[in-house]
């Protein structure tokens, strides 16, 4: 799986997480629950994006791992606003369908990286 790809779509995903919340915040002001998402939807591209820089291979995989633990977090969030009505459910299966294709590269990324260095 390319780097570049998985790095393209983080950030595009981080950029439609910013929209959404900006749209949230200035139509609906709630600020909690997109606050939370901002913070772990832009962290998934920005530790994919760190981890080109990692002093080593347990970096990078610790750096994947991070990115990866965020996806399942802005899960969580997207659930919870569009339990609550604030996206629908258009909005929630996009956003939710992009962060699962970005989840199975991390996946995968990992696991070859860790059965390459066993």
């Amino acid at each position: 799986m390319s780097e570049s790809i998985m790095l393209s779509k983080s950030k595009d995903f981080a950029v439609e997480i910013v929209k959404i919340c900006k749209i949230i915040k200035e139509n609906q002001r709630e600020y909690v629950l997109t606050s939370q998402l901002m913070r772990s939807g832009t962290s998934i591209g920005a530790n994919i994006h760190e981890s080109k820089y990692a002093h080593s291979t347990a970096d990078f995989i610790a750096k994947m791992q991070i990115a990866l633990k965020e996806c399942y977090e802005t899960d969580y969030w997207l659930e919870l606003l569009n339990r609550t009505e604030y996206i629908n459910n258009d909005q929630y299966r996009s956003l939710l369908n992009t962060c699962g294709q970005i989840r199975r590269m991390l996946i995968s990324s990992i696991n070859t990286l860790k059965k390459e260095n066993q």
